[in-house]
């Protein structure tokens, strides 16, 4: 079966809620991939078309997505926890197991890139590891898909009643700045 590895996102910094989602996209696209190269190769040796769509997921998952957790936890939930609206107290309940998951999901993926990288390195992963890295791809399939369903369908639409367009607009320069980009050169580029 072919790997397919990228997809160009939908929305970009002036619309940081959708860029948000369009990172969930990515974040189950590149977990997909991480479980199709698993289920291929069996632990057995990689082709080149596995041993490239390994390493982009393990790269992804450790360069990209900690600035994705960034972006929620230092610049959309606080934000929305300074609301004055009633509905953020139904959002608190939420926010506190969704920081729990990102913790969990983060201890998980520095495990899952320990047996990727020994995989890539010695060519070769026997099965006991194999397992290990089978089942932690089965949690963290798990642990998203409830994360990404209450963030897409509850939180980020919450986010866009209570937060304004300034509000918006700083999320937006601040997620650009977590990623390196200049924000005003970026928008003269628009």
């Amino acid at each position: 079966m072919p790997i397919s590895i990228g997809n160009k996102p939908e929305n970009d910094f002036t619309n940081p809620l959708g860029m948000l989602s369009d990172c969930h996209r990515r974040i189950e696209k590149f977990l997909r991939l991480l479980n199709t190269v698993t289920e291929q190769a069996q632990g057995a040796a990689l082709n080149d078309e596995q041993r490239e769509a390994l390493q982009k997921a393990l790269d992804y998952f450790q360069r990209s997505a900690p600035n994705h957790t960034l972006d929620e936890e230092e610049s959309v939930f606080p934000r929305m926890l300074a609301s004055e609206s009633a509905a953020v107290t139904d959002a608190l309940a939420k926010l506190e197991p969704l920081h729990e998951e990102h913790l969990i999901a983060e201890k998980l993926h520095a495990e899952v890139e320990t047996l990727g990288q020994a995989w890539l390195d010695e060519g070769r992963l026997e099965p006991e590891r194999l397992h290990r890295l089978s089942q932690l791809l089965k949690d963290l399939q798990t642990i998203y898909q409830r994360h990404i369903t209450v963030e897409d369908t509850e939180i980020f639409p919450l986010a866009g009643n209570l937060l304004n367009a300034r509000e918006l607009a700083l999320i937006g320069s601040e997620m650009a700045a977590r990623r390196g980009i200049d924000i005003q050169k970026w928008q003269k580029l628009l």
